[in-house]
């Protein structure tokens, strides 16, 4: 019955970024690994939810301000936050996108190659689906051919 809650704790103990770094690659994407990624894009998720929330909430307190210069700061502020909101709604695909590979398996391997990610891109991108050699070539060929 000892082993129970050791196996618990282990489960429910997730690792730092110094221990995922640490790892020896022949563990690479192992079950640690996954759950640490997937409660980081877990949180990214709920963080850019709540702030859409936040956003729906701001614009629906419209404010009448006389002054035409206070109004077209109040216009521009709401247009930024959008434009922000944008950009994360994208990042929100992304994010669903990873979760979903995790699932599948396809989590940490380069869509275009097959080889892995590696950890310290993952840790600087979870969302990252290329490799950096792969990702580099595509932005070469779209920098040459506008692809």
């Amino acid at each position: 019955m000892a082993s129970k809650p050791a196996a618990a704790k282990n489960q429910n103990h997730l690792p730092t970024e110094q221990e995922l770094l640490a790892m020896p690659e022949t563990e690479y994407m192992n079950e640690i690994q996954l759950g640490f990624f997937r409660n980081r894009l877990k949180e990214l998720e709920q963080e850019i939810l709540t702030n859409a929330g936040t956003t729906t909430e701001n614009l629906r307190e419209t404010q009448f301000v006389p002054d035409p210069a206070d109004r077209a700061t109040i216009e521009e502020e709401h247009a930024l936050e959008l434009r922000t909101r944008d950009r994360e709604r994208k990042l929100l695909k992304k994010v669903q996108q990873s979760i979903t590979r995790i699932d599948s398996g396809e989590y940490g391997w380069c869509e275009e190659t097959g080889e892995p990610i590696g950890i310290p891109r993952l840790l600087a991108r979870p969302t990252a689906t290329l490799s950096l050699e792969a990702q580099e070539r595509r932005e070469m060929r779209q920098k040459l051919y506008g692809d």
